[in-house]
């Protein structure tokens, strides 16, 4: 059966974030990920896991300053020492954390970059940090985005990412496959993920539209989530939505897979 992770950047945000490991236990989620470490110590967070008794399986690499627009800056040619500057401390955190897998977002089209030039800067950037990561334990993925949602994101298909892992040519990259994204950009989730699972470091979950929980769109998660299972699919299952209500009324999509969650 799926393992299911909370992403508490998106989750039980009713409460502050170092209360959110505690909810989501409650809750009956044995796992967490987050996009975003950064604005507290790595004890701290790590403080928060233990008492609640959460396992941390992801977070993102700095991907430069979110709140002003950055969605990444792997892919920018002049950002490239920022990059290289982050991955030490998204690797700190994770060693403190026990996050054994790390996400690099490519980031949008600077001004005056072209595609190319922005694609040869991510595969030099991926192709520095992946042995770094390895000899730390670290799994390093990357994920397309759909261009929707984020116009210019460098990365849009799961094709996308394959390519990148071909290009880094350098083992230890991995593509976080989002069914949100992935569904929004091309569909045929099922076959791409049969076809690519080797390549698949890690999966995520969101319906469409809305990028609510499952249930409230047009993927049939109860029966995409069991054919995960049933092509051998062992990795956690990242829920990355936004709750139409609060997270707690909006948990009943998990009815499916009760025996994963306690009473």
């Amino acid at each position: 059966m799926p393992r299911f992770a909370a992403n508490l950047s998106m989750l039980f945000t009713e409460v502050p974030f170092l209360e959110r490991f505690g909810a989501a236990a409650r809750a009956g989620f044995q796992a967490v990920e987050f996009q975003f470490p950064y604005d507290f110590k790595a004890e701290e967070i790590a403080q928060a896991a233990e008492q609640a008794g959460v396992q941390m399986v992801l977070h993102n690499v700095p991907a430069g300053d979110w709140r002003a627009g950055d969605r990444g800056i792997a892919a920018d040619p002049g950002r490239v020492s920022a990059f290289r500057e982050g991955v030490p401390v998204a690797l700190a955190y994770a060693k403190t954390l026990g996050v054994k897998r790390l996400n690099v977002l490519a980031g949008v089209l600077a001004p005056g970059v072209s595609h190319e030039q922005a694609y040869r800067t991510l595969v030099d950037n991926v192709r520095w940090a992946a042995p770094l990561m390895a000899e730390a334990g670290v799994r390093l993925l990357v994920e397309p985005i759909n261009n929707k949602d984020i116009p210019g994101f460098v990365l849009n298909t799961a094709a996308d990412g394959l390519r990148l892992i071909s290009d880094a040519g350098v083992g230890n990259v991995w593509l976080q496959y989002d069914a949100y994204h992935m569904q929004r950009m091309q569909g045929e989730l099922t076959q791409t993920v049969r076809d690519h699972l080797s390549k698949i470091g890690h999966i995520q979950i969101a319906d469409t539209p809305g990028r609510h929980e499952p249930g409230t769109g047009e993927i049939n998660y109860t029966w995409w989530l069991k054919a995960l299972d049933d092509m051998g699919y062992r990795g956690w299952v990242g829920c990355e939505y936004v709750p139409l209500k609060s997270t707690q009324e909006g948990l009943g999509w998990m009815a499916p897979f009760a025996a994963l969650v306690p009473p």
